[in-house]
């Protein structure tokens, strides 16, 4: 095993000296993984993550981590480290587009037996005709599978959040998956400076036994797999069983707000909130965001910015709050169905207040121009 020195979360995140490299989004998850003390990872290859799980094979050859093989499929994939996890291991793998639906079953089915699994979702179109192109529309399906979820802008977030989500997944009152979003090809594949901590430091092990449900090993009977016969009985207490369960995960992700507060610097972040117009944006489409406001504000209009870091826990209090005092909320979004926006009305008192788009999707690119226009509608 290549030589690592074992630091507190804390010391890594947001002490240790970091240095700046010049790194693609899917280089940027490797150096995550390098960092991460991971025991296994699985992989299956999909474009656009088929580089990183690559990436992450070269750093099992180099030591890294004491397991990596290939699965059969992207489902296979997503059963072999569920396994893994409820072996009581630190597993990691990504998938991306037609790869998240394939595997759909199983991201619910780790929430449900209470996996720390990190998984990389590298979006892309999935919608006919065929298309590898950047496109969010698989996070619209992902949002009701109990998972946390975290969308990075670009590849610093990307480094970050993947790093962080092992220490956010594996806490006691928490102990659910967490997916770490980012916009396929747009990300993962450009390259930019990536600020990093030391090769040479890495996150303590993960320890099972501050799961909230006893690890699958030979001391402890296989408690996280539901073997007995009321589950497929229908009855009174097979439904209270599952609908209690179901409504723990939903409280384990509330329970999450206070460790993604601590590790990623809050929900979200803001610039110019005080604004009568906000942008609010999630991935890729807050650096577009960012250039139009730049441009509004040049302009003299007021303009300012919203770049939501967690979807799942959603931030909920901090939207309403941001939505009483503006008049007008402009979400641009890389996907045809609208999901943020539909995710903001959900939370804010007067829905008039959101413009839904501008949207592009099927990998067009969203042009800073198109959100600038949308801002200048509002003060026309």
């Amino acid at each position: 095993m290549t030589t690592q020195q074992v630091v507190a979360p804390e010391y890594l995140f947001f002490e240790a000296e970091r240095e700046r490299q010049f790194m693609t989004g899917s280089e940027a998850v490797a150096e995550a993984v390098r960092r991460a003390n991971i025991d296994m990872a699985i992989s299956y290859p999909i474009t656009p993550q088929s580089e990183s799980m690559h990436l992450v094979g070269d750093l099992y050859a180099k030591g890294y981590l004491k397991e990596y093989f290939r699965g059969e499929s992207e489902f296979a994939v997503m059963a072999a480290v569920a396994g893994a996890a409820m072996g009581g291991v630190r597993v990691f793998t990504a998938t991306g587009g037609p790869g998240t639906l394939r595997a759909f079953e199983m991201f619910p089915t780790w929430a449900g037996a209470r996996l720390p699994i990190v998984c990389a979702f590298l979006t892309r179109a999935v919608n006919a005709p065929l298309s590898i192109q950047p496109d969010t529309l698989e996070m619209a399906f992902m949002l009701d599978t109990g998972i946390l979820m975290f969308h990075a802008e670009n590849a610093q977030d990307l480094y970050d959040m993947v790093l962080k989500a092992f220490v956010v997944a594996e806490q006691t009152d928490v102990h659910i998956p967490v997916g770490v979003f980012a916009d396929g090809f747009f990300v993962t594949h450009t390259r930019e400076q990536v600020a990093v901590a030391p090769a040479d430091l890495k996150l303590p092990p993960y320890n099972p036994y501050y799961a909230p449900v006893p690890v699958m090993d030979m001391e402890n009977v296989p408690v996280r797999q539901m073997r007995d016969p009321f589950v497929m009985k229908s009855n009174f207490i097979s439904y209270a069983a599952h609908a209690s369960w179901q409504q723990e995960i939903l409280a384990a992700q509330e329970r999450a707000r206070k460790h993604v507060r601590r590790y990623l610097g809050d929900l979200l972040d803001t610039e110019h909130a005080e604004a009568p117009v906000l942008v609010m944006a999630a991935g890729t489409a807050v650096s577009q965001s960012r250039e139009a406001v730049a441009a509004a504000r040049r302009e003299g209009l007021e303009v300012g910015l919203v770049k939501l870091k967690s979807l799942r826990p959603f931030p909920r209090e901090e939207v309403r709050v941001l939505a009483r005092q503006a008049r007008a909320l402009i979400v641009p979004e890389f996907n045809r169905v609208g999901w943020l926006s539909r995710e903001i009305k959900s939370v804010v008192e007067d829905t008039t207040k959101v413009i839904d788009g501008p949207r592009v999707f099927g990998g067009m690119t969203m042009p800073p121009e198109l959100i600038l226009a949308q801002i200048r509608r509002c003060y026309a």
